[in-house]
């Protein structure tokens, strides 16, 4: 007896420009909410970077003295007491993980065609440092939305009868691989010193100069990958084949480890602190406001985003596990899931002849993991 055919997520069904109601909603009334939730404290905080009072060896750079100021002295007043710590650290595990996520995304065969997945260094330091939830409502979810739009309209219209096409290994049976094998390696080294490490930093020594250094968390993350991985491909030639991340045990830990273990801890340290007396003054409770706020559209958007492209039980499952486990660990282990549900349409598969031949060729050699 034939089981029921499982339901195909909202992308597969809905054209870009009704997918893209959602976000715009959530772009528009996170800016409302933002608006509502800044108060006199957070101007004033500009205002003496303005007036070059605090931080001079900052305020003072000529054009961008002011603003630089103001964002340094903001994070480094939000994690300026025990409480906003253990808030913070919740919150920047929730960031490592959607980095995890972004950059293996970003290291999928079949987003190398998207300047703004394959590319995410420049959209992170716009979130990073001015856009916040909105870069992600309004850049980078769109991004991914309009390419996976364009996957399955291609995948529709070429069909299996177009197996004989010129070989496109963005529509291949290995499109949702890893190009290389060493991003295995090179994603949690390079979110492990280009972020955790500096996120540690600013949260331990809560050091203007630590902010700052953090601040720029996407460039380092880059820098280390990119270092990573021609490391590794100069000193073995099998760290170049491609690799589907999700079905080798090994490498998924790799690069979740990180990631997760850093949400549990972060999970149980915020859940110790309110058992203890609330030392936040009142800038760090403003600040803090203001930050919490926009991580908690972030999280709505990726939550849209998961429903859009998996389907509500994957949604269950990062929800669930964001409670327990914190959000970090919830973005992560939901992605995994993901990964099963991501791809239904599979009696469209469009596989590229030399795709094909490349994949039997790597059979044959003994350095090609056992499992893809």
């Amino acid at each position: 007896m034939d089981l029921p055919a499982r339901p195909r997520p909202a992308v597969h069904s809905f054209s870009l420009r009704y997918l893209l109601v959602v976000p715009v909603l959530l772009a528009v009334f996170t800016g409302y909410v933002l608006f509502l939730h800044s108060d006199t404290n957070t101007y004033m905080l500009y205002s003496q970077c303005h007036a070059r009072s605090r931080l001079p060896w900052l305020s003072h750079v000529p054009l961008l003295g002011s603003p630089a100021c103001f964002v340094v002295s903001f994070f480094q007043e939000a994690v300026a007491s025990a409480r906003a710590f253990g808030l913070m650290a919740v919150i920047l595990s929730f960031v490592a993980g959607l980095l995890t996520v972004s950059t293996v995304e970003a290291a999928r065969i079949c987003n190398s065609p998207s300047v703004l997945i394959a590319y995410p260094t420049g959209p992170w330091l716009v979130f990073d440092l001015v856009g916040g939830a909105m870069v992600w409502q309004l850049v980078i979810i769109p991004a991914f939305f309009h390419r996976s739009r364009e996957i399955i309209a291609a995948r529709r219209q070429g069909g299996p009868q177009q197996l004989s096409g010129p070989a496109d290994p963005t529509f291949g049976e290995a499109m949702r691989h890893l190009t290389k094998v060493a991003e295995t390696v090179a994603i949690p080294v390079a979110v492990t010193v280009g972020y955790v490490v500096p996120a540690l930093l600013m949260l331990v020594l809560d050091h203007p100069v630590a902010v700052l250094v953090w601040l720029f968390f996407p460039v380092w993350v880059s820098l280390a990958r990119q270092a990573v991985r021609r490391g590794l491909l100069l000193v073995r030639e099998g760290w170049s084949g491609s690799l589907h991340l999700e079905s080798n045990r090994l490498a998924l830990l790799a690069v979740y480890a990180v990631p997760i273990a850093c949400s549990v801890l972060a999970q149980a340290h915020f859940i110790w602190t309110l058992t203890q007396p609330d030392d936040r003054k009142e800038m760090t409770r403003s600040t803090l406001k203001f930050i919490t706020v926009d991580a908690f559209f972030v999280g709505l958007t990726v939550l849209y985003w998961i429903l859009i492209e998996a389907g509500w039980r994957v949604a269950l499952v990062m929800v669930g596990t964001s409670v327990v486990l914190g959000p970090g660990a919830g973005i992560c282990l939901g992605w995994i899931y993901r990964e099963q549900t991501v791809d239904l349409d599979r009696s469209v598969t469009v596989v590229a002849v030399g795709s094909r031949r490349q994949s039997e060729d790597a059979d044959a050699s003994e350095e090609t993991p056992l499992l893809r």
